[in-house]
């Protein structure tokens, strides 16, 4: 299994950056897609990006494509998603989350779950 811990959220003005990151724990790590989602207060959790295990395929929603790239390094166990120019619309809790197969855009296809970390972004 693997156990996964959000960092990096906090509060930043339009425009701004901010890079979250995603440990997770577990002797295959490098062998997850992992994901980033987000919900948004009353809305349900959304599709942001995800990254294939050898790192070589990655997905963005339309919405952040352009602003948002992720990544991962094996040899930290970590993922990251770097956010540039970020608007008041991507306030939100991000989720990193761990899959063991091929890409989805659908929550409920992933396994595992870290507690999340707030990102607001003030105007």
């Amino acid at each position: 299994q693997v156990q996964l811990v959000e960092s990096g959220g906090g509060l930043v003005q339009t425009g701004g950056s901010l890079r979250l990151s995603c440990a997770a724990s577990g002797r295959t790590f490098s062998y997850y897609r992992m994901g980033w989602f987000r919900q948004a207060p009353g809305k349900e959790r959304d599709f942001v990006a995800t990254i294939s295990g050898s790192g070589s395929s990655k997905y963005y929603a339309d919405s952040v494509k352009g602003r948002f790239t992720i990544s991962r390094d094996s040899a930290k166990n970590t993922v990251y998603l770097q956010m540039n120019s970020l608007k008041p619309e991507d306030t939100a809790v991000y989720y990193c989350a761990a899959r063991h197969g091929l890409h989805s855009q659908s929550p409920s296809e992933y396994n595992y779950w870290g507690q999340g970390t707030q990102v607001t972004v003030s105007s």
